[in-house]
């Protein structure tokens, strides 16, 4: 049976002695089947399908999972797609005003140049997930495991990540306006190469790797949360 090619990725995330780098595969789903969207329906599940140009708003894929399928420029706005699974599968230009996926799963999945708005994905479980280019305006990954995920020049207006469990996590030449570590539990999170022009709850930076020059930029967080005065 045709099924994807996953090999391991040629172009891991930034590291150092001290800092893992995600674990990515290279996700090719191939022998793929041209699908329309007229029978897509909530907890189905549908594998090798390639769905493009297809427009999902406000339909209903409430606990669907999507297996080794291919998303081209689909239309997401309004979909209801909590508890959705997302395993082996390249979603590609999707545009969605509000992103509604909640408690979804992202296995083995590459994200390429997303145009979301608003992207609910708390209490998501996110594995070996690779999202590259794109802009988002708000993020919201609170309460959600993030094992190996790299995000590659992206501009987030907001990143929450409030409460999250993350591990091997990169960003990587990215441009964030506000990033939430309020009660972040963090290992090997590796924020350097991003501008981030401020952080909130900056006491879950623990376990996260900085440069020089961002020390430099928050040491004004860094007294503000120790109460020191800085004249």
């Amino acid at each position: 049976m045709p099924s994807r090619r996953s090999t391991p990725d040629s172009r891991p995330g930034p590291s150092t002695k001290g800092t893992a780098a995600p674990r990515l595969d290279v996700v090719d789903p191939d022998g793929l089947v041209d699908m329309g969207t007229d029978l897509l329906t909530a907890r189905e599940h549908r594998e090798l399908e390639r769905y493009a140009d297809a427009d999902l708003t406000d339909r209903d894929l409430e606990g669907a999972t999507f297996s080794e399928c291919v998303f081209e420029a689909v239309r997401l706005g309004g979909a209801k797609l909590r508890g959705a699974r997302f395993v082996e599968s390249v979603l590609s230009d999707s545009f969605a005003p509000e992103l509604s996926a909640p408690r979804t799963t992202w296995r083995d999945v590459r994200i390429g140049r997303p145009r979301w708005g608003s992207a609910e994905l708390f209490d998501a479980s996110v594995q070996s997930v690779r999202l590259v280019g794109g802009k988002i305006d708000f993020l919201n990954f609170r309460g959600a495991e993030l094992v190996d995920l790299q995000i590659e020049g992206c501009s987030i207006g907001e990143l929450d990540l409030g409460g999250v469990r993350a591990r091997r996590v990169a960003l990587v030449d990215c441009r964030v306006g506000v990033l939430d570590v309020t009660r972040a539990s963090l290992s090997d999170v590796d924020l350097r190469t991003t501008d981030i022009a401020r952080i909130d709850g900056v006491e879950g930076l623990r376990g996260a790797t900085i440069d020089d020059l961002q020390l430099s930029l928050m040491a004004h967080a860094f007294a503000d949360h120790l109460g020191v005065r800085v004249e």
